[in-house]
């Protein structure tokens, strides 16, 4: 399987005056939240929440920002998530992945809405009690 990136939509919920970015991320299933670089944040002009530690792949921890609210939008999807700030290249984790309902197909090395759910998004919850 060779790297696998797809095209998204990155917007500030709270600052709508600000045009939304087009982007290039690359989709990673063991990864688990969004990773901006820091050009990003501020062309969004994302906040800062809070500090969170990363281990690194060399198995250094660094703590980096927390920014949000982001709305992320992938075909007919939508979401809203935080990011993290590393990095200088968008990255995609599991997270928003699920949110929105969609399918990695490493084979064709892309990024599709679930076929089961062309239309909404669908989950798995927990059976609610009456």
């Amino acid at each position: 399987m060779g790297l696998i990136r797809t095209t998204v939509t990155l917007s500030n919920p709270r600052n709508v005056a600000l045009a939304p970015l087009g982007v290039t991320a690359l989709v990673d299933t063991g990864a688990i939240t969004l990773c901006i670089p820091e050009h990003v944040a501020v062309q969004l002009d994302l906040a800062e929440l809070e500090k969170r530690e990363v281990t690194t792949a060399e198995g250094r921890h660094v703590s980096v920002p927390y920014v949000g609210p982001v709305q992320m939008r992938f075909a007919n999807r939508s979401c809203f998530t935080g990011a993290l700030v590393l990095g200088d290249d968008v990255l995609l984790g599991s997270i928003p992945l699920e949110d929105m309902d969609l399918v990695v197909n490493p084979r064709g090395q892309q990024v599709t809405v679930n076929p089961e759910s062309p239309n909404i998004p669908s989950a798995v919850v927990k059976a609610l009690g009456h």
